[in-house]
């Protein structure tokens, strides 16, 4: 697919090709640890400047480790007892959550036993653990990239609180760029506008609305923007009803809600935007790089569009993404990684 040249060969007349732009592209870690780590390790491996991380940035658990009196650790995972005896027992369990994107803090038994009566206390401890890691993430950039032109451009996704994601604003950063809700050139000639909200789900996350809103919302990040020809849309929901969607059926009726069977086998339907779908069909823009369902990796032409979905394993520590060649008004070529 001739990924990893500079130029192209020269054309008949003797003059080289343009230079293209190479961005590798990320979605849904959801607080992995090793997965951040993997796509930071990726400007190398893909020789590339431009990174791009799609929300959900943030894990979706809190896992208490119970501290005893005599300075013992227990913590259960996944229904699972676990007596944390030595330091490698402590080490090693930390990992897990870290490859999982999980957060965890050590409180005492009555502390245990008090946050379990106040929402508000947990709510309070996972935020503050959230800002935590995304502090540490953006110093960890700025380490791997110094002396490098390396930009690492992130939004936020529904699962994201807007307290968390304050973070990525109000930590400096030589490297990190947060761009959501605003529009950033990623070079001299493509322009990128982010939104990071997805339609409304059966989980109920921090950041969903309904379609009208999403429209306007939309419309409010391109206003302004009068050539659509190297714009990218960076949004976090893909379009409604192209293969990018697809996700499993479930019964709202039950709590929580539960997969829908036909035939002994899991039932499937689209779950993307029909907002998202008709800003695409009316702007006609370069590339949109979406996420949200996790399942659906894949990339669909719409019009003159190309849209990705990377997909996501973030829990099994495998980073899902793309690798995708632009140039001034064209994907050159692109690839769907897995590591």
């Amino acid at each position: 697919m001739g990924l990893f040249g500079m130029f192209k060969k020269k054309g008949t007349d003797g003059e080289p090709k343009k230079k293209f732009t190479r961005i590798f592209y990320v979605t849904d870690i959801h607080g992995s640890e090793l997965c951040y780590r993997k796509f930071l390790n990726a400007a190398d491996g893909y020789d590339t400047k431009v990174l791009i991380l799609g929300g959900d940035v943030t894990g979706k658990f809190l896992i208490p480790v119970i501290v005893d009196q005599a300075g013992g650790k227990r913590a259960t995972l996944h229904g699972r007892k676990q007596e944390l005896k030595t330091d490698k027992d402590y080490s090693d369990f930390v990992s897990t959550l870290g490859v999982l994107g999980y957060y965890h803090v050590e409180i005492s038994e009555a502390e245990f036993q008090k946050a379990q009566k106040d929402e508000a206390v947990v709510e309070s401890i996972f935020i503050q653990e959230q800002r935590k890691r995304l502090t540490d993430w953006i110093k960890l950039a700025d380490e791997r990239f110094k002396d490098t032109p390396i930009k690492l451009y992130v939004s936020g996704g529904n699962d994201d609180a807007l307290e968390s994601l304050a973070t990525f604003e109000e930590v400096f950063s030589d490297h990190v760029i947060p761009c959501e809700g605003k529009v950033v050139k990623v070079d001299e000639i493509h322009t990128m506008v982010s939104l990071g909200i997805s339609n409304l789900t059966p989980w109920h996350t921090p950041r969903e609305f309904p379609e009208e809103v999403i429209e306007e919302r939309i419309e409010e990040t391109v206003k302004g923007i009068d050539d659509f020809t190297n714009l990218i849309f960076n949004f976090h929901v893909p379009p409604y009803g192209h293969g990018l969607d697809m996700c499993p059926e479930l019964d709202t009726t039950k709590d929580p809600p539960a997969p829908v069977m036909h035939g002994g086998e899991q039932a499937f339907k689209p779950a993307g935007s029909t907002a998202v779908l008709k800003a695409i069909e009316k702007y006609q823009p370069l590339l949109v790089l979406t996420g949200h369902i996790h399942e659906s990796r894949g990339t669909v032409k719409i019009g003159r569009t190309f849209v990705v979905n990377p997909g996501s394993e973030y829990g099994e520590g495998a980073l899902r993404g793309a690798i995708i060649n632009l140039s001034d008004g064209k994907i050159l070529s692109w690839q769907l990684t897995s590591g």
